[in-house]
């Protein structure tokens, strides 16, 4: 069935590409092959998403989420629906949020998810809408979605149905929850949040307000009763199972409650509405959120195409042609997915979770943003919101900085106010930096650098961005058995790959404020990657503190996200041309540009390359950074594209990240990336389509192809271009980039 519904999408991709964008959008992409994207209804960058939940309760799923280390609640194989869930995070490798499960069944009320949950058919999902057949009941659910608020319609047929709200399940490993009846249809409360990626204190609670359009003929609790032996068992009728509150009207609490409408003598055909709204903040601003985004009689329908509108909007930012029909279909669903996050914590007014300051609430005279999972979506995400996406990017730049100015340090992994700590470096320089090298100034950057000179320069007993930045200031590298975080153990030379990037874009704006002291002082710590080469292995190399090199050694331990000493999910061949801001200073310590190009060529040639992890996700384009090998970065990035970049549920190699691996996927088919965070640069690739056309702050920038195969010319405005590296605000004044292809390199 569902073949036939893509073969839909394809034509109507085609015969509507540029007045509906939204058509070549096709939210199963990534639902597998732990690409953990999800197809629920969302808006972009919404604080709400209403996802499918087929994760448990089932001997018949592929993937449980309680079998292993599971971080999304939808999986494309699996086929046990048991509700919908509000609220969830897309691409990332953690299990969190996922939680407020709805649910739709008939006949005698059960609210145990292994009884009720069922299999299902018919699933169809575009922006901002999903629906799904369930076959146990007979009833069809669908959903859709506002920035802060859902909405899902059940078609029942005759007879009894319920609505089920479960608190006690979900995705995150955090438990705890309140309900509280208000009305008759409505119903108030929290559920506990967090412990996301080991981090058992960063927890927070998400608020919510549901309301049911029909009132029910019976309502109740529900409560699972902890096991109970001897004579206290003899008095507990529910001993160990799930309690049905059927007289009881205050609030409940507990770690595996919930509460159910059920509506007697329905039609054949009868539809029953839930509408939630959903704060970080309060009870009475998810109410306030709910009523401000939906009005009391506004039509499902009306709600749906509400949010097609805005994603059409969103995603009609860029208009391609030519190119296949597939193509297509991956380049609009890789813009849907980097238009996911960061998404808003800020309710309709303006108040939002401070930062680390558990209890505490802020009001912002524009909109807060948070899930900044900054090692990823510093590399690509932020640089396509600057070029496309500016005045969201602005916001974030401002709540990167408030977050400063509530705790004391820029985010690394923040998650709904908590910071995680999740992976390496100081990543929010980077971020920073580029938007203001490309142009982006309506933020507070005397408090920014404040903020970014604060990490680069604290002692580490100190410095929560930078721990082990004694030996990295000292030695210039950071040693093996100085400092191991979590699971993943010591990860030294992943670590300082990420601070001396991170400093080399913060000599850039120390530069640019007229900080020249420190803009050498940051460019010189920059370079001291050059202490972890080893001729020997001709990569990179762990060290240890006197400075002699890690033996027995591996370049390829760590591959396939193993462990290994030095780095964090991924070998020395991952990581060895991670120097972005000296690439021809490594090509010298290689042996110059021959050794250079013929290694990392080998890269790819041998299967070293990872196209599912960050460090090496721009090696494609260094070579460009060498005259007459540029047509390496074609061929390289035309093959990964075609390779990893597909319209299967498996079409992305691995976690998205956040919009990561998506925004890659972007950039390349536009003929274009950003290869250095923080250097306001772009490399020259040649494009997918024919034709596209980018809306920016300075107008529509075009970028044309003539031919196939590899770049012959190139053209900016009416000029030849010769450089292959091109600067931001040159590529915007240009205005027009023709590529003229021919065959051969």
């Amino acid at each position: 069935m569902r073949s036939l519904a893509l073969l839909a999408v394809l034509t109507l991709c085609l015969g509507a590409r540029a007045q509906e964008p939204a058509e070549c959008v096709d939210p199963f992409i990534g639902t597998t092959n732990f690409g953990t994207t999800n197809p629920g209804a969302v808006t972009p960058h919404g604080m709400m998403s209403v996802v499918p939940f087929n994760v448990m309760g089932s001997e018949e799923n592929v993937y449980d989420k309680d079998a292993r280390w599971w971080s999304t609640p939808y999986e494309y194989h699996n086929k046990f629906f048991t509700g919908f869930a509000h609220g969830a995070l897309s691409g990332v490798g953690c299990p969190e949020l996922g939680a407020l499960l709805t649910m739709a069944t008939t006949g005698p009320l059960t609210v145990d998810y292994r009884e009720y949950g069922t299999s299902y058919r018919d699933e169809k999902a575009s922006p901002g809408y999903y629906s799904v057949f369930l076959d146990k009941y007979g009833v069809l659910a669908e959903a859709t979605a506002t920035a802060r608020s859902s909405a899902e319609r059940y078609t029942f047929p005759e007879g009894t149905g319920h609505i089920l709200l479960n608190l006690g399940e979900g995705l995150t490993n955090e438990s705890g929850a309140m309900v509280r009846r208000v009305s008759a249809t409505e119903i108030e409360g929290t559920k506990l949040l967090g412990t996301f990626c080991y981090n058992a204190q960063k927890v927070f609670p998400v608020y919510f307000v549901l309301r049911v359009s029909k009132t029910p003929s019976a309502s109740g609790y529900w409560k699972k009763q902890r096991a109970m032996t001897g004579v206290e068992a003899e008095w507990t009728p529910d001993n160990g199972r799930y309690k049905l509150y059927m007289e009881y009207g205050r609030e409940l609490s507990g770690d595996d409650v919930g509460y159910w409408f059920s509506f007697d003598g329905l039609a054949a055909g009868e539809q029953v509405e839930v509408r939630m709204g959903i704060s970080y903040v309060s009870t009475e601003n998810a109410r306030k959120n709910l009523d401000a985004e939906q009005a009391a009689d506004a039509p499902f329908d009306a709600i749906r195409e509400q949010a097609r509108k805005g994603w059409n909007e969103a995603l009609g930012r860029i208009r391609v042609e030519g190119g296949a029909e597939e193509q297509q279909r991956v380049f609009y669903t890789a813009l849907y997915h980097a238009l996911l996050h960061p998404n808003l914590v800020s309710d309709v007014n303006g108040e939002y979770p401070l930062m680390e300051r558990s209890g505490e609430t802020g009001v912002t005279d524009g909109e807060r943003y948070t899930v900044f999972s900054l090692w990823d979506t510093c590399r690509n995400l932020h640089q396509l919101l600057t070029l496309v996406y500016p005045d969201r990017q602005r916001e974030m730049l401002r709540s990167m900085t408030g977050m400063y100015e509530e705790w004391g340090w820029l985010p690394k992994w923040e998650l709904y106010g908590r910071e995680t700590f999740t992976m390496e470096g100081d990543p929010a320089i980077p971020v920073i930096v580029d938007s203001w090298m490309k142009g982006l100034r309506d933020f507070d950057v005397a408090k920014a650098y404040e903020a970014m000179r604060k990490s680069a320069t604290t002692p580490g007993a100190q410095n929560r961005m930078r721990p082990d930045i004694d030996p990295y200031i000292e030695k210039g590298y950071i040693p093996l058995g100085f400092y191991a975080k979590d699971l993943a153990g010591d990860t030294s030379v992943s670590h300082a790959l990420e601070y001396y990037m991170a400093d080399a874009a913060l000599s850039l704006l120390a530069d640019s404020l007229g900080q020249g002291d420190d803009a050498r002082l940051f460019r010189a710590r920059s370079l001291g990657y050059k202490r972890y080469y080893s001729p020997e292995s001709g990569t990179l190399r762990p060290l240890h503190p006197d400075g002699t090199f890690l033996s027995p050694f591996d370049p390829k331990a760590g591959e396939n996200f193993t462990a290994a000493p030095g780095f964090h999910e991924g070998s020395a061949w991952n990581y060895t041309f991670y120097v972005p801001h000296d690439v021809e200073g490594l090509a010298k310590l290689m042996g110059g540009r021959r050794k250079f190009i013929d290694k990392l060529q080998m890269v790819f040639d041998e299967g070293l390359y990872d196209p599912a992890n960050e460090p090496d996700i721009a090696y494609a384009y260094l070579f460009s950074r060498f005259r007459g090998e540029e047509w390496r970065t074609q061929r390289e990035t035309r093959r990964l594209l075609e390779r990893y970049f597909t319209t299967a549920p498996d079409g992305i190699p691995g976690n998205d990240d956040t919009g990561t691996m998506s925004a890659w996927a972007v950039f390349t088919m536009l003929g274009l990336y950003p290869d250095c965070p923080g250097e306001p640069y772009y490399t020259l690739t040649s494009p997918t389509f024919d034709r596209a056309e980018i809306d920016t702050e300075r107008g529509t920038l075009v970028i044309e192809k003539h031919g196939e195969g590899y770049i012959d010319r190139m053209t900016l405005g009416d000029k030849p271009l010769k450089n292959y590296r091109i600067l931001h605000d040159e590529l915007l004044k240009g205005g027009k980039l023709t590529f003229e292809l021919q065959t051969g390199k």
